[in-house]
């Protein structure tokens, strides 16, 4: 399946995006120069630490570009409907076109989204069927991220050595208590932030119920899943190898599921 860019004209979601790219920026900037690479060339830390933080920020990086411009599973306007599987599609009231059962009228994009999640504006884009599982990625890298950022933050005043080779004519160590300050705050606020919201996208996927069914109390019984969590987790991901849940480098392919068995609500 060939990539499918994805672009939504929004100044607020462009606003928002712009936050998280210069956090993500401050971050990979300050800690490693701060903290890293001062540490490493004073032995106070292997190499292989600095190595894990980029691959890290990297993997985050790639998740959040790709999770903003990937197609969320826009439906067509004159979509091939199955013979056998007429009965699991319906006329949404908004486009006046019909659509799989399951999937949503996005207000902001204008258009019906494939099993669509939410719209999120940090990425400017919808979380719907086929950039799910990306959206996942971006949070876990997020959290990871960010849990690593103030993990070495903590080190570098309460447990690593203290410095030896400063430099007081740089303005980051001139200034160094009030940079890391406002580094540990962006962490900590980002951290809290993306557990909770990390943490709901896990029940959703677990009880394969969406954030929008779980606003419009369509579902029955939704907190007893009714897959196999693998199961679940390998129709958003696109693949029963759990090592390639990791990867947003890959194309995802997806899984076919039936109709009557994918769409229970």
């Amino acid at each position: 399946m060939g990539l499918r860019i994805h672009f939504v004209v929004d100044p607020h979601g462009w606003c928002c995006m712009g936050l998280i790219v210069f956090v993500w920026l401050y971050n990979i900037v300050i800690i490693p120069k701060i903290v890293l690479f001062p540490h490493y060339e004073e032995g106070h830390i292997p190499g292989i630490l600095i190595i894990i933080f980029y691959g890290i920020a990297i993997f985050c990086l790639v998740a959040l570009v790709r999770a903003s411009i990937t197609d969320p599973g826009r439906l067509p306007e004159n979509p091939k409907i199955p013979h056998g599987e007429r009965e699991f599609w319906e006329l949404c009231n908004k486009c006046n076109l019909m659509r799989p059962k399951r999937s949503h009228h996005c207000s902001r994009c204008g258009h019906c989204v494939r099993r669509m999640d939410h719209h999120c504006p940090w990425i400017n884009n919808c979380v719907g069927e086929d950039n799910h599982w990306l959206f996942l990625q971006l949070c876990f890298y997020t959290e990871l991220l960010t849990s690593y950022a103030l993990m070495f933050s903590f080190c570098h005043y309460y447990y690593f050595l203290p410095l030896k080779k400063r430099n007081l004519d740089l303005f980051l160590v001139r200034h160094e208590l009030a940079i890391m300050r406002l580094a540990a705050f962006m962490g900590i606020t980002m951290l809290v932030g993306i557990t909770g919201l990390f943490y709901t996208q896990l029940i959703g996927i677990i009880t394969d119920t969406t954030s929008i069914e779980k606003m419009s109390n369509c579902c029955e019984e939704i907190s007893r899943p009714r897959k196999p969590w693998q199961q679940t987790f390998s129709e958003v991901f696109g693949t029963r190898w759990k090592i390639l849940w990791f990867i947003p480098f890959r194309q995802r392919q997806p899984l076919r599921v039936p109709y009557h068995f994918a769409n229970h609500v």
